[in-house]
């Protein structure tokens, strides 16, 4: 059924335009256009918060970072393996994804560590990548409340992640 989606769509798309009489090639070169455009916004972004978050696992901040972290960590019951996915996740998901099936393949997936992992990916949002990429996109210029809310939402999405692990 699935391979039949697609085409299926591009069918459906391309009858209501004729019926329409509606110029499609125009009309996707239109959007080409304005896709390229929408990359010149975002790109920058993008390479500078894939850039960085590169250079803080290859320079070691992250595991100098894990160290100085994990006692928080045991304390609210998350297991410190678990930090580098936690400090990685809001910035970067492809990192996040990244990681998570290094600690899976290490740990294995059915594992309290693994379990625990796959609750912080489901759980917790790529919260600065979407800021810096999306909201230019919008044309979003102050983002007021929302780095704080999605903090907020993180920090409960990391705490219900600790708190499987406890019940797991």
């Amino acid at each position: 059924m699935t391979d039949y989606l697609a085409p299926g769509l591009l069918l459906a798309v391309s009858v209501a335009a004729l019926r329409k009489k509606t110029d499609v090639y125009g009309t996707l070169l239109e959007g080409g256009a304005e896709g390229l455009k929408l990359l010149v916004v975002i790109l920058p972004s993008l390479v500078m918060l894939l850039t960085a978050v590169e250079l803080m696992r290859r320079s070691g901040a992250m595991d100098a970072l894990t160290r100085l972290l994990a006692p928080v960590s045991r304390a609210v019951g998350l297991p410190a393996e678990l930090l580098p996915l936690t400090l990685i996740r809001p910035f970067s998901g492809s990192a996040a994804l990244a990681v998570g099936a290094e600690i899976m393949a290490y740990h294995g997936p059915d594992s309290l560590i693994g379990r625990t992992a796959a609750i912080l990916l489901g759980s917790s949002e790529t919260t600065f990548y979407t800021i810096s990429v999306y909201f230019p996109a919008a044309g979003v210029r102050k983002t007021r409340y929302a780095i704080p809310a999605a903090v907020i939402a993180d920090l409960a999405g990391f705490l219900s992640a600790a708190l499987c692990a406890r019940l797991l």
